[in-house]
């Protein structure tokens, strides 16, 4: 049923404006960047193109600014190659198409009352640096330690990149003082050990910060400059949430316009793009604390998925504006629907980062698990069928359930079967999970979307080849049944889904093998330590879940060693008892026995159950396979598929 709270009086600081600098913003929602993987704004006209349909859409929803992607030109030495997260050296304020760029976006939103502004960014460490000591302990890549020359050409290259904006309509910059940039490098006691006027003191750790902020100044008078910092760095030895606020205080009085405050560096616990194990808004006192200690406008983003939570950070005087990326990801009409009363029907963000995975881990065009149109806006929604036809999907999970939703929107005869009681497949036994809450509220908004949609669902229905010659179409996604290694003794074990249904329960010391590479591992072994089982977790690969790429991976690592599950790396097991494990070392062979075990799982992902489609595509035409009955992967996958299929049944 739809909210009873009418939208204005529900929202009232949400839809309210504000003023920031010279701004006058419509709402208190803006987008800070993250569509980088969707298209490259400063690249191909298609990658333009892309970018802006996706930005025009949330901006003409109700966003009041978007902050672009800007990189600052890097200084090195003639012949260096430099590497890594800040490999460019050109930068994009020196591009020759970007006056064009910045034009075209800023006047494709200002159509929609919505102001664009560029960040205004320099990573650190690849190789610049202000001292050797660096906080990121997963690379070892150690930099070149900036002379006072470099700091002076840096603040010219900054100045000269304000100059550039000056020339553009653009409303004016960030500055990226952040996730471990080279800024933040400065400010910070963890990575700053220099013994010059750039470093030991509090004042001359943010003297770099300082002189950039002038020189940017000195250029756009008139324009907005803000700033965003971390409330507190999270390796020891780093500044702590006191002196965040006081930097926060002594650089908002430099001339700048607001200060956008989150949490978290790019390779984590926690990750700046928080992933599921974090509480959606959980560091959002910080801002408010930092908000007392200021006189400018201050914003928060980290994981505020939905407006009420936006509403109520907003009410408590956290912030006086609020980040929303991936929320409008999973759902460009995420403002327009809060403001017409209709939150029923925002699509939820699961907040599992295959958006940003997908990109940089996998190599694949960016997707979002849950909302397959996602970075398609250019070719817009699945049209209407030019023939309506009867379709019968065999299976509701992810895959099954998006096919027949989508199917429904574009005008066909819909059914659904599903051999479970209720829908939802492998995702539904992945809520049983510890932090998996947001895929159980997904599983609910999808079955509301095919109920209003009117798909004839019917549950506990097993089908045959027989029972599939007389619909018009047929799409087979039955999904995978949980794969036992080519192992001995691998027979005996327990299985991962029976362990999260509690259809079995394992003893107290419980050893885990691991053969998959995204989730699941880490989630079965959560779940155990959790109530009180002592895991060891054994995986064949150099490291943990190589496909969670290093936004994600942080939480649960950190989650599982704080319950001291313990894990161990580049060991296959090549047989199992009933209380024991024999491993080889993958690389020298070396063999080891690991025993005392009460209870041998198993969480090695999913085999193909294919077979009914099998038979039946030897009796009959249009006949789909789609999601894990075709190849097990994970849900963005399966969404994309039923994306892909529902288009083709549209034609």
């Amino acid at each position: 049923m739809p909210d009873s709270a009418p939208a204005p009086a529900r929202y009232a600081h949400l839809f309210s404006s504000l003023d920031l600098g010279p701004l006058r913003l419509k709402s208190r929602v803006m987008m800070p960047p993250h569509f980088s993987a969707i298209g490259n704004l400063w690249g191909s006209e298609a990658d333009a193109a892309r970018t802006l349909a996706y930005l025009e859409e949330r901006a003409a929803a109700g966003v009041a600014w978007v902050t672009i992607t800007g990189r600052v030109g890097n200084h090195f030495i003639p012949g260096f190659e430099p590497s890594g997260l800040s490999a460019e050296t050109l930068g994009f304020f020196r591009l020759p198409q970007f006056a064009e760029r910045s034009r075209l976006v800023t006047e494709r939103l200002a159509a929609h009352e919505t102001h664009v502004l560029i960040q205004m960014t320099m990573i650190g460490g690849y190789p610049n640096a202000p001292s050797e000591v660096l906080s990121n302990p997963v690379a070892n890549a150690h930099p070149h330690v900036m002379t006072p020359r470099d700091i002076d050409a840096i603040v010219e290259e900054y100045r000269h990149s304000a100059r550039m904006v000056a020339e553009t309509p653009l409303a004016g910059v960030e500055m990226h003082f952040n996730h471990d940039d080279l800024v933040e490098q400065f400010l910070s006691p963890l990575t700053n050990t220099r013994t010059d006027d750039y470093g030991g003191s509090f004042e001359n750790r943010l003297r770099f910060a300082r002189r950039l902020l002038a020189a940017v100044r000195e250029e756009l008078p008139g324009r907005v400059v803000g700033i965003r910092l971390n409330a507190f760095e999270e390796m020891p030895g780093g500044y702590d949430a006191e002196e965040g606020i006081r930097i926060a205080a002594a650089l908002s009085e430099t001339g700048v316009d607001y200060v956008s405050v989150v949490v978290g560096s790019h390779w984590g616990s926690p990750s700046y793009i928080q992933p599921q194990q974090y509480d959606p808004g959980q560091w959002s006192a910080c801002a408010g604390a930092i908000r007392q200690a200021v006189t400018v406008p201050v914003v928060y983003t980290g994981l505020v998925d939905h407006p009420d939570l936006a509403e109520g950070i907003l009410a408590r005087g956290d912030a006086d504006v609020v980040g929303m990326a991936r929320a409008q990801v999973a759902d460009g009409q995420l403002l327009a629907r809060a403001r017409e009363g209709k939150t029923d029907l925002i699509r939820p963000c699961i907040a599992a980062n295959d958006c940003i995975n997908r990109r940089y881990v996998d190599g694949l065009p960016f997707g979002c698990a849950v909302n397959p149109m996602a970075a398609k806006e250019l070719e817009g929604p699945i049209p209407k069928a030019v023939l309506p036809r009867e379709l019968l999907v065999v299976g509701g999970g992810p895959a099954g359930m998006e096919l027949a939703a989508l199917a429904a929107e574009s005008g066909h005869r819909v059914r659904l079967w599903e051999a479970a009681s209720e829908l939802g497949g492998q995702l539904r036994i992945a809520t049983r999970a510890p932090r998996y809450e947001r895929l159980a509220r997904f599983l609910d908004w999808q079955t509301a979307r095919l109920e209003r949609l009117g798909v004839e669902v019917t549950l506990n229905r097993r089908a045959e080849a027989d029972d599939l010659l007389a619909p018009e179409v047929v799409a087979i996604a039955t999904g995978a049944a949980g794969r036992r290694p080519p192992v001995p003794g691998a027979e005996a074990a327990l299985e991962a889904r029976d362990i999260l249904n509690g259809t079995v329960t394992p003893g107290r010391r419980v050893l885990v093998v691991a053969e998959e590479d995204h989730m699941q591992p880490l989630a079965l072994a959560d779940h155990l330590a959790t109530r009180g089982h002592e895991v060891v977790l054994v995986y064949g690969t150099n490291t943990p879940a190589i496909l969670l790429g290093r936004y994600s991976i942080g939480g649960p690592l950190a989650r599982l060693d704080e319950m001291g599950v313990e894990i161990r790396a580049m060991e296959k097991v090549t047989t199992i008892g009933p209380d024991w494990v024999e491993t080889m070392q993958i690389y020298s062979k070396r063999r080891t026995r690991l025993d005392g075990f009460d209870s041998i799982a198993l969480a090695c992902g999913g085999r193909s159950d294919s077979a009914l489609y099998d038979a039946l595509s030897e009796r009959r035409g249009d006949v789909h396979l789609l999601g894990d009955a075709f190849a097990p992967r994970r849900m963005v996958f399966a969404t994309r598929q039923a994306y892909a299929l529902a288009r083709i049944l549209a034609a």
